[in-house]
């Protein structure tokens, strides 16, 4: 079961460091068009601003966004580009698997300039970033673990015409759900079953954390160990000792995932005492709702906790 993304250059490059955005990597050919530039730490708080006035239906988290973007994994190779007067910013950056494909990470500009041809402007110039960093392919579409959303949210149609009118193709959906936390999320009768099969479930400190990541990095993989490292809570199931599954929480903001059960132990059900149990979090942290992100088994949400889809994206790409 899996609740989070499906599955960067010696350019003046914002980097996440101890100290905040910094130059790493080596450098390149790019040279970002006329009244384009990189962008620096300075930026930081005014691209936050840009993002809540242009992200209209995130509003709330678009500054989060902009701040995860800027502190991906160590090794990502990526860039955000920004106009001068601070009017719109694009992030762009090369997938982990496989460096000959780009991603469209984040587009915003701010409804004052819309109409003059900004949004194109940037994706252009970051196609030219991503072109010198030897991507074949640009994709608007999540780069995991570290992405805004799967692709663009059908609601923001004015991007997905853009990206088509670039030559972008849609190539996939995909969904995010909506649990409801407004009602009493109970595990009391689950817990108790799943005594009687030894299995214990523990929310996990910062003493078993290193544990679980490595159960995570075992059976799925580095992207997933990464958001659990991100996580403001994970809650995990163990039978003599041996972790089964686990499930995490706010990697970023009212988001739940990822979350998985070993093979071993699929069929006991630990998957939904897991997930309640997060929700149980979120709903005590104050949160109404909690996002499912890029969902692949739908069924299991919707029984486990009633979830619905509701967020639909696009996902496009395109030679480049």
């Amino acid at each position: 079961m899996r609740a989070a993304g499906a599955d960067v250059h010696d350019l003046a490059s914002p980097v996440a460091g101890e100290g905040g955005w910094a130059v790493a990597g080596k450098k390149g050919e790019f040279t970002p068009a006329e009244g384009i530039r990189e962008a620096a730490a300075a930026d930081a708080a005014a691209l936050g601003e840009l993002a809540s006035s242009a992200l209209t239906l995130d509003a709330e988290e678009a500054p989060h966004l902009v701040a995860r973007l800027s502190a991906p994994p160590p090794g990502r190779r990526w860039t955000a580009l920004v106009t001068d007067d601070l009017k719109g910013v694009v992030f762009a950056s090369l997938s982990a698997r496989d460096r000959s494909i780009g991603h469209i990470d984040l587009l915003a500009t701010h409804p004052d300039v819309r109409g003059r041809g900004l949004g194109r402007a940037l994706v252009v110039a970051a196609e030219g970033w991503l072109r010198g960093e030897g991507a074949v392919e640009a994709r608007f579409a999540g780069n995991p673990p570290c992405y805004a959303w799967p692709g663009i949210d059908v609601r923001y149609t004015a991007a997905a015409c853009l990206a088509e009118s670039l030559g972008y193709e849609r190539y996939h959906v995909a969904w995010n759900m909506t649990a409801d936390l407004t009602s009493p999320l109970t595990t009391y009768t689950d817990l108790v079953r799943l005594a009687r099969e030894d299995v214990t479930v523990h929310a996990a400190g910062p003493a078993d954390r290193a544990a679980v990541l490595a159960f995570v990095r075992e059976h799925w993989n580095e992207n997933w160990a990464w958001e659990v490292g991100q996580a403001t809570g994970c809650h995990y199931a163990a039978r003599e000792g041996e972790i089964l599954g686990f499930a995490a929480w706010g990697a970023r903001p009212a988001w739940f995932g990822p979350m998985g059960t070993a093979p071993a132990a699929r069929g006991l059900g630990i998957g939904r005492v897991l997930l309640r149990l997060c929700l149980a979090e979120q709903q005590a942290a104050g949160m109404a709702s909690a996002q499912i992100g890029w969902v692949g088994p739908l069924g299991f949400y919707s029984r486990a906790v009633g979830a619905r889809a509701e967020r639909v994206f696009w996902l496009y790409r395109r030679d480049l």
